[in-house]
């Protein structure tokens, strides 16, 4: 299982409708971060900066990295654009963390 850490960027005020959303989140959309080995997937916010920092535990990253060109995927995306920063693609713009230490 690989560990995997990133961060993504909220608009101002949109705190509460990422986490509504999220509350949400469409059944195929669980499923398809399941079937691409995405488990244990947690995302935290830094409400003084709208930071959210994310942690999702993998079973291939290959295998996960394909996740991003399912159709599911880039309509989550494009439902989620008008709340986050994104790429031209609607792809939230996101930042790989480094590692720095583990303890299970």
């Amino acid at each position: 299982m690989v560990r995997k850490g990133f961060k993504m960027k909220l608009y101002p005020d949109m705190a509460e409708e990422y986490e509504k959303r999220h509350n949400e989140l469409w059944p195929e959309m669980k499923d398809m971060i399941h079937e691409y080995g995405g488990r244990n997937y947690t995302i935290f916010l830094d409400r003084e900066t709208n930071v959210l920092y994310g942690y999702i535990e993998v079973e291939d990253l290959k295998k996960w990295d394909e996740s991003a060109d399912t159709a599911i995927n880039r309509k989550w995306w494009d439902f989620m654009a008008d709340i986050m920063e994104t790429n031209q693609d609607n792809s939230p713009v996101c930042t790989d963390l480094h590692e720095v230490f583990h303890l299970d």
